[in-house]
């Protein structure tokens, strides 16, 4: 931990077999498109992602607000852990179950009212996560505020959730589950254990995640003042797994 306030080393390292590679999806792997399904994975990604978790000893995760069955559909088996919905999900090692944060379901009545806003403006969308929703306006930017507005009113009914601003979403998950404390979770068992972290995230949803591999002795990075965008993580990515 920086525990005398100097700054911490925002250059991207040279990875070691002793490090553990934990990173987020979009706008960190893999660029933005208009909704969740419209994304790309670049075809040299997965190469360098295979070389890397062999390079250290299987200790590469994936820390994401995405569903897991989704970075499943997305990466298959490269990634040796998954955590989902910003850690509300996990699945330590491949064919382990999903475990799954205790949590109060989502009123019935939320998801009836969130679509009838949703469908009074077109090219927002609703998803529905095991833990809670997100409601995304990247095809229609002029709705955001309706849609905080919506978020706030369903969130006054249920103090269990709050409220996380993302790129172009308005996400209602439960309190007390965000990524850093994926990183402890993941970091806390084998291959991971004993490793130091390097998260990689691009936005405020990935702040936890950023001090939690800070104070764990590691290094936590967000792409905007580490790398310059996706492209510039998959370079680097792509580097590092040629010189391994």
């Amino acid at each position: 931990m920086n525990s005398d306030n100097t700054p911490p080393n925002l250059t991207p390292p040279i990875l070691t077999p002793g490090m553990a590679l934990l990173l987020d999806v979009d706008g960190t792997l893999i660029d933005f498109a208009p909704t969740p399904d419209e994304v790309v994975v670049p075809p040299d990604l997965p190469d360098s992602l295979r070389s890397l978790r062999a390079l250290l000893g299987d200790a590469l995760a994936i820390i994401t607000g995405r569903p897991v069955s989704q970075i499943d559909a997305l990466f298959g088996d490269i990634p040796y852990a998954v955590a989902g919905e910003h850690g509300g999900l996990i699945r330590h090692a491949p064919g382990e179950a999903v475990m799954r944060g205790a949590s109060p379901p989502i009123p019935e009545d939320w998801l009836k009212r969130a679509r009838m806003v949703i469908g009074a403006h077109p090219g927002t969308l609703l998803e529905r996560k095991a833990n809670g929703v997100t409601l995304h306006f990247r095809k229609a930017p002029w709705a955001g505020p309706a849609l905080r507005q919506l978020a706030d009113l369903l969130l006054a009914e249920m103090p269990s959730h709050e409220l996380m601003s993302g790129s172009m979403v308005w996400e209602i998950r439960p309190r007390g589950i965000d990524k850093g404390g994926a990183v402890v979770a993941l970091m806390a068992r084998p291959p991971f254990l004993g490793r130091m972290p390097l998260f990689i995230g691009d936005d405020v949803t990935d702040e936890d995640a950023i001090r939690a591999a800070r104070a764990m002795g590691g290094i936590g990075l967000r792409v905007d003042t580490s790398f310059g965008g996706p492209a510039d993580v998959r370079a680097w990515l792509a580097r590092e797994a040629a010189r391994a």
